[in-house]
């Protein structure tokens, strides 16, 4: 598996990695606006985000070039020490097969190499504790909760994490 850059046509499978409307809520929070997504709400998404040098979608493909997982990285501070992992999902077939926890691992080598970052941050819901595990399994430690989020008549907690590079 290899991290690149996000390629537009990577965007159509992203799409269909997302099963149902609780999984995107818990893929996007509130980023979106309507459910479902297409294709081009991700593209203009990421165009507009991307005008400040900040914000880096990366795709992980397998040994045959194809989409395996995705997320996105952006810095936090003026500085560009703190970077932010969002957006983290996995082809929805190759789930529980570790292939998050290797997608996190290259994604936390190029923010330490590449973006030369100091510290990494994520937020997932309690609620997703597939997630949770994944990040526990790829180093982030719990640090806090950020924000409570109102969803299908529940209230999600978001949990803050982090990982010192």
């Amino acid at each position: 598996m290899v991290l690149r850059e996000f390629m537009e046509s990577d965007a159509e499978y992203i799409t269909c990695w997302i099963g149902c409307e609780r999984e995107f809520r818990m893929w996007c929070a509130d980023r979106y606006d309507k459910y479902p997504i297409v294709p081009g709400d991700i593209i203009d998404n990421y165009r507009a985000c991307s005008k400040n040098g900040d914000f880096f979608p990366m795709t992980a493909v397998d040994d045959n070039g194809v989409p395996v997982g995705h997320l996105i990285l952006r810095f936090t501070d003026s500085g560009r020490t703190a970077v932010r992992f969002g957006f983290v999902i996995v082809d929805s077939c190759r789930r529980g097969q570790g292939v998050g926890r290797k997608m996190l691992g290259l994604a936390k080598d190029h923010a330490k190499y590449v973006l030369h970052a100091k510290r990494l941050s994520l937020g997932v819901f309690a609620e997703n504790s597939a997630a949770v595990g994944c990040y526990r399994a790829a180093g982030f430690v719990e640090c806090g909760v950020s924000e409570e989020f109102p969803a299908f008549g529940e209230l999600w907690s978001c949990i803050e994490m982090e990982l010192l590079l």
